[in-house]
This record gives C-alpha cells, sequence and structure tokens, in this order.
C-alpha cells in the first residue's frame, strides 16, 4: 500500500500523541508576593495600622461600639492563622517537654496562689459592691436584687474579657513551643499536612501565627476591653 502524501494526508503519528494536560490552577494567586514572602512584616504594619486608628480615635471621640471594632480588625489575622494551624495540629506532635518535677510542681504551686489571691479579691469585692447598693438604695429588697442583677449583667464582659485574656496567652504558649519566634519556622515544626496543597497560604498563616504578633494584638485587644468596655458598664450601672 502507497503513503500517501500532500497537504491534506495525516502527519505519521499525530494521533497517538498524548493531549497536554493544563496545568493546575493556583488557587492562591491572589496573594501578593510582598505578602507571602513577609507575613510577619505584613502582621506588624497591620497591627499598627489599628492601633494608630485607635489612637485617633481618643480624639476623634467616634461612636462607643468603634474601639471594639478597632481592636478586633488588629487581632483577626494573627487570630484567624493562629486558630487554623493550632487546629490542625495533634497534641502529640509537640515536642515533650524537659522541664524538671520541681518545676512542674512548683508552676502548679504559684496557679494555687494566684487562684486563693483572685478568691480574695472577689470576697472583698463583693462585700464592698454589697455595701454600697446598700446606701444607695436603701434597704428596699427589690431594689437591691434589681441593682444586683444589673451588675451582674455588666460584670460578664469583665468576666469574657478575663477568659479572652487567658485563651490568648494559652495560644502563644503553644505556638512559642510548636513554631518557634523565627518568622520562616524550622522544617518539620509545622504539621505537613497544614494547607499542604497550598503553598502560598500556608506561607502566610504560619508568618502570621506567630506568638509575639499574638501577644501584642491579642493582649491589647483584650485590655482595652476590660478597660473600655466592662469597668464602663459597671461604673454606669453605679451610677
Amino acid at each position: 500500500m502507497s503513503e500517501q502524501h500532500g497537504p491534506g494526508a495525516p502527519s505519521v503519528g499525530a494521533a497517538d500523541s498524548p493531549t497536554p494536560r493544563p496545568l493546575p490552577r493556583d488557587e492562591d494567586a491572589w496573594l501578593p508576593g510582598w505578602l507571602v514572602r513577609r507575613p510577619l512584616t505584613a502582621g506588624w504594619a497591620w497591627t499598627g495600622f489599628w492601633a494608630a486608628l485607635i489612637i485617633a480615635d481618643e480624639f476623634v471621640d467616634l461612636a462607643g461600639w468603634s474601639w471594639y471594632v478597632l481592636v478586633g480588625m488588629a487581632a483577626l489575622p494573627t487570630l484567624l492563622a493562629t486558630i487554623a494551624l493550632l487546629h490542625a495540629t495533634p497534641r502529640r506532635f509537640l515536642k515533650p517537654r524537659r522541664d524538671s518535677v520541681l518545676g512542674h510542681f512548683f508552676v502548679r504551686f504559684l496557679a494555687l496562689i494566684a487562684a486563693f489571691l483572685v478568691w480574695g479579691v472577689s470576697v472583698v469585692m463583693s462585700a464592698s459592691i454589697s455595701t454600697t447598693i446598700q446606701s444607695l438604695v436603701g434597704a428596699s429588697e427589690r431594689e437591691v436584687t434589681s441593682v444586683g442583677f444589673n451588675l451582674l449583667l455588666a460584670a460578664i464582659p469583665l468576666a469574657v474579657s478575663v477568659l479572652w485574656l487567658a485563651f490568648i496567652i494559652r495560644c502563644a504558649w503553644f505556638l512559642r513551643r510548636l513554631r518557634g519566634w523565627k518568622q520562616e519556622p524550622g522544617p518539620g515544626a509545622v504539621p505537613k499536612k497544614f494547607l499542604r496543597f497550598r503553598p502560598r497560604l500556608r506561607r502566610v498563616a504560619v508568618g502570621l501565627a506567630h506568638p509575639g504578633l499574638l501577644l501584642v494584638a491579642g493582649l491589647g485587644t483584650s485590655v482595652l476591653a476590660l478597660l473600655l468596655g466592662a469597668v464602663e458598664l459597671t461604673v454606669n450601672v453605679l451610677k
């Protein structure tokens, strides 16, 4: 059989050539290059920007709830990155601690002392508040009960702020054990399954989940909520 030649003849092996597969689309191509290269620096800049707005709000005197929005935005990136990283990290992944038995019990001893001090302060404050209520509203049982419940409701933000403070400190402590203080932790410090197929987003998340950044942004949020929110509500109720 003679071979066909000419412009209309099919080329030899054209039908057998494999179809090229399209390259996988980068889902994180929208992330800016400077953010991927220096995520921790970007996190500090973000926190500093919102801190400047908080200082400006002191002079502009915006709405009262604007404080909560500003301090929440300051802590939002590092908090989300921390939650995502710690959620993907099993407890057994952390290296065992090397502290001594004496150190272990000494820390527990200090915790018990702190708990006792908190209990003592709560007893003194409850007695002081009770005396203040009696002097303000007199001997009316109904009015005393009403003011007491109002104070209880006003103390909820205070209690939530204290618990939030403890939560931030605990998360920062685990981050220090997990990834350390460097912007880029060493190999094996972070679980490989964490954003395995999204390297750009993984780099940004690990950089933002920094214990120092979380402490500054998170503790700043807690302190401002404690001083400007809960105490102010309590004073208003007493008035």
